[in-house]
């Protein structure tokens, strides 16, 4: 079955409607076009199966918990998300059904760690990776141009030809464009080496969006800013990070530092476990337990979370309150995990 793939938003930055066989998969929804995504469901008669998001977005803010109930369907990102709202992570190969049709998952990372493509039916739901005669920039956190040419050059780019491509941004008002043309004409790919697109996308000083940073803070945690109390940009200076292998011998020394673990409770426990030791305090909950912190406030602290962005604002918000000795585990327990570090439940 090949599904039917519509634009729903009507501006440059743009959210897909994807239908097969009475069930449907919103890909990229903007929060402030909720009702709009509810009512065209209701129009169509065709039952929602999926939320996606193709990656962390730091131009626009994404699905609240409460608008995620109230779509009622199961959202899912890329394994190396930092948001605690994914009821489903996916990994590159990996395939969701959809009415006799389905979605498969291309890990594309470069603009962000957690960048996916989706394949269906001929059609190629491509996010920030590939746009049209362009690519996502990857000077956001956790960008790589390196890894971006590499996904686009050896995985996209060798998909059929004729293969459409719905991107997740246009500002010149077009709709698709295909592989083929892509591969073979694009500004940023067309004809250049690895390195030249490197040196490329170093070389393009683009303007930062407006209130980014507010952006990332929201979408990594999945809290908003009543919920906690974010840093402000001068507050917001990066954070020493400890690897996996340092922290693992920090923790067999004379002195250990803290573990704050700032995950949701139900992560903690979940599929990925914590580090022996660590102290649960979600992200939510830091404010109110700061008076009981300040009790370590002359220990070494590491800050823990999924992937490194929530346990970077935790950081941060420590360093407001007065915590001098304060590094963040890069990568979070996906990365201590990968390392072979061991977790409890």
């Amino acid at each position: 079955m090949t599904p039917t793939i519509d634009e729903l938003n009507g501006t440059p930055c743009k959210t897909y409607l994807v239908i097969a066989g009475g069930e449907a998969a919103l890909v990229d929804p903007l929060r402030d076009r909720l009702d709009t995504y509810r009512a065209e469901l209701a129009r169509r008669g065709v039952a929602l199966r999926w939320v996606i998001d193709t990656h962390t977005h730091a131009d626009h803010l994404m699905l609240t918990r409460d608008a995620k109930a109230a779509l009622g369907a199961p959202f899912v990102m890329h394994t190396a998300s930092p948001s605690p709202l994914v009821d489903r992570h996916v990994s590159d190969g990996d395939a969701l059904a959809l009415g006799g049709a389905s979605l498969a998952v291309i890990a594309t990372p470069g603009h962000t760690p957690d960048s996916m493509c989706l394949v269906t039916g001929g059609a190629l739901l491509s996010g920030d990776t590939v746009l049209i005669g362009g690519s996502g920039r990857t000077d956001f956190p956790g960008g790589d141009a390196g890894a971006q040419y590499d996904a686009v050059t050896t995985r996209l780019f060798t998909l059929p030809e004729g293969t459409i491509v719905y991107p997740g941004h246009d500002y010149k008002g077009r709709a698709t464009t295909t592989i083929g043309d892509e591969r073979r004409h694009s500004a940023r790919y067309a004809g250049r080496t690895r390195d030249e697109y490197v040196a490329l996308m170093a070389s393009l000083d683009l303007p930062m969006p407006d209130k980014v940073q507010l952006a990332l803070q929201v979408n990594q945690s999945g809290f908003e800013p009543e919920e906690v109390g974010f840093p402000r940009v001068e507050e917001a200076a990066a954070l020493a990070e400890i690897t996996p292998a340092e922290l693992a011998a920090r923790l067999g020394g004379d002195a250990p530092p803290v573990l704050l673990d700032v995950r949701e409770p139900e992560e903690f426990v979940g599929e990925l476990g914590h580090v022996e030791g660590s102290l649960l305090v979600p992200l939510d909950a830091l404010a109110r337990r700061m008076p009981k912190l300040l009790g370590y406030a002359d220990r070494e602290i590491v800050v823990v979370c999924r992937a490194g962005a929530r346990s970077a604002t935790a950081g941060a918000i420590l360093e407001r309150a007065g915590f001098r000795d304060i590094k963040n585990l890069a990568g979070g327990v996906l990365a201590w995990r990968a390392s072979g570090g061991p977790v409890c439940r």
